[in-house]
């Protein structure tokens, strides 16, 4: 395999987590073409492909065989995983072996054998001329890459190609970890054609990471006021649960809850914002599991970008289990869809608002075993299932 690649058909971008075994993975998947002919072009595609620029960062391409026999790999999958290093450059204890582990149980997922690394890490020092001092170079990480390699070996992966560079910006030099004299420059990042096919299809690329965290950021004052009409809202609902009950229908009761919610989507489709009261009125419908496993139904359909900037707005407004359902919404819709690292963030404030939240869990595992989203989806088709029994029609799948 040389340092080149070339894809024809989809791929799947991968954004994995730490190596430390007590913090948990995050993965991304992606439907889009991408195309590669040399490490510079790969390594200004990374942002578009993980949805933010990365710092500080291992990132790993899987490769699997493409469509023509005779042509290169393509790129399946891409992780990412944050770099730890002491004061003089070095990996923790046990990083590569754990970075292996992960990259490998990727690769089985995949059923691929082959992978690349690009570490970007402002701390590498830049490569010195003289060949013999090239691991100075490196800031540390040939020795990094050297274990991961051997130890990807002996998971019949093999580890193609490796390449340093400080920042993704352009002319910043990169250099390759297996091969001293392969060197190069950074293109135009914003010149990316993967860049501008993400855009394009409205998935922006964030500067930090930080910038995806934060948008999950709880709205404290937003979340006592909602707090206030809690108990209005738990006990309208019981009064119609208990009216459905009397009328010898209780699924009256789910269904008119499911409408309320879809009434609510639709309003925010229109840009309406919810009140207080009506964030509490979300949150109790959500606490129906029926009308919320139905929900997972939308993520599907032409209504799934107003139902994420809804459960996006309820996940700020509420706490606890009822934060958690919001933010398991929206991280499911966002697998589905392709921003897996939008995802990871969405189910782990999900796991951190209710730790015991059964469908976070689920879906976390998903995530960390790099499930694919067309399996995933199959909860979507739940979804229409449970809503049709109820006589409400979600629409046609579109995704």
């Amino acid at each position: 395999m040389s340092d080149n690649t070339d894809d024809d058909a989809p791929s799947q971008p991968v954004d994995a987590g730490v190596p430390d075994p007590g913090e948990r993975a995050e993965q991304a998947f992606s439907a889009d073409s991408l195309h590669v002919d040399d490490p510079g072009e790969l390594i200004v595609a990374v942002p578009a492909m993980v949805g933010f620029v990365p710092e500080r960062s291992l990132l790993i391409a899987v490769l699997r065989n493409g469509p023509d026999p005779n042509g290169a790999p393509v790129i399946d999958a891409v992780a990412r995983f944050d770099l730890y290093v002491d004061r003089d450059g070095d990996e923790r204890p046990g990083s590569a072996a754990a970075y292996a582990e992960a990259v490998a149980r990727i690769c089985a997922t995949e059923g691929s054998c082959e992978v690349l690394a690009v570490i970007v890490d402002d701390r590498a020092l830049p490569l010195r001329p003289d060949p013999d001092r090239h691991h100075e170079g490196a800031g540390g990480y040939a020795g990094l890459i050297e274990a991961l390699a051997h130890l990807l070996a002996d998971q019949q992966v093999l580890l193609a190609g490796a390449w340093v560079v400080r920042s993704i910006e352009a002319n910043e030099p990169w250099w390759s970890l297996l091969d001293t004299e392969h060197v190069g420059t950074l293109p135009d990042p914003a010149a990316s054609m993967v860049a501008a096919a993400h855009v394009f299809h409205g998935r922006p690329i964030r500067a930090t990471r930080s910038q995806l965290t934060d948008l999950l950021t709880p709205d404290s004052e937003l979340t006592v006021r909602v707090a206030a009409h809690l108990e209005q809202s738990i006990a309208a609902a019981h009064d119609r649960y208990a009216a459905a009950v009397r009328a010898g229908d209780p699924d009256a009761y789910h269904r008119q809850t499911l409408e309320r919610v879809l009434r609510q989507i639709a309003d925010t489709d229109s840009g309406t914002n919810p009140t207080a009261r009506e964030y509490a009125d979300l949150a109790v419908a959500l606490r129906d599991r029926v009308v919320r496993d139905a929900l997972f139904g939308l993520a599907d359909g032409e209504h799934a970008d107003a139902a994420e900037r809804l459960w996006l707005a309820l996940s700020h407004a509420t706490t606890g289990t009822d934060r958690a359902d919001a933010a398991t919404l929206l991280g499911f819709s966002a697998y589905i869809r392709g921003d897996g690292v939008l995802a990871g963030i969405a189910i782990q404030a999900a796991h951190d608002a209710d730790p015991t939240h059964s469908m976070a869990i689920l879906l976390a595992t998903c995530l960390t075993t790099g499930m694919r989203p067309e399996t995933v989806r199959r909860l979507a088709h739940c979804g229409h299932t449970i809503a049709a029994d109820l006589g409400i029609d979600l629409g046609p799948g579109t995704r």
